[in-house]
């Protein structure tokens, strides 16, 4: 379930398999260029990395993204038939690829505001479902989420922190959970396994 998967650093996703796809790709070392998807949950230049989708995508590429990027997603020679824009709790295909969008903001603080139409991702990808969280709160509406994987942020500040990700880890239907955005910008290397300690009855990989 999880050989297929690559975490670059902090939320950074690579899935391969029929497809290749990118999640928020940042800090990538090299160019690589083999993108068949990128998808960004917001603009925040650890999510919408104009240098490191450069370095991913190809001319065939599709940018699946928030409306906030449309403009930085021209810059960077998407044509529009190449993007798709995408807003909270709808449902989406690209390439094949079907997924679906859930809410991803801050229930107090004033980085990510609900106003603002970020995104997390669920993507029905080879047979399984992946949830990417996104830069998110514990919110009550994606305590129903159900999936295969789950990738979640732990490293605070501008998200939940361990203990809140731990309960959210807790409350959804899914087999693997992977912490996520911490080590890096936000958070210790030892939140991902404060993390792991507090989740009950499912898988914890640890990637980063």
């Amino acid at each position: 379930m999880l050989e297929n998967i690559s975490i670059n650093c902090h939320s950074s996703v690579k899935l391969t398999g029929s497809k290749t796809i990118y999640i928020d790709p940042f800090k990538i070392p090299k160019e690589i260029d083999d993108a068949d998807i990128i998808f960004c949950t917001h603009g925040h230049y650890d999510h919408f990395s104009e240098s490191d989708i450069l370095k991913v995508m190809n001319e065939n590429t599709k940018l699946v993204t928030v409306e906030d990027t449309h403009s930085m997603a021209r810059g960077l020679t998407f044509t529009e038939d190449r993007i798709q824009i995408v807003e909270p709790n709808e449902e989406y295909e690209v390439e094949g690829i079907k997924f679906w969008t859930v809410p991803a903001y801050n229930k107090e603080k004033l980085y990510h505001q609900k106003k603002e139409k970020w995104v997390g991702y669920i993507i029905e990808f080879d047979g399984l479902k992946y949830y990417i969280a996104g830069d998110t709160d514990d919110l009550d509406e994606l305590e129903n989420i159900e999936c295969d994987v789950a990738f979640l942020p732990v490293g605070g500040t501008y998200t939940m922190d361990y203990k809140e990700a731990a309960h959210l880890a807790n409350e959804i239907t899914c087999d693997v959970v992977v912490p996520t955005h911490y080590g890096t910008i936000v958070g210790t290397k030892e939140d991902g396994k404060k993390f792991a300690e507090l989740v009950k009855e499912k898988a914890v990989k640890i990637l980063i």
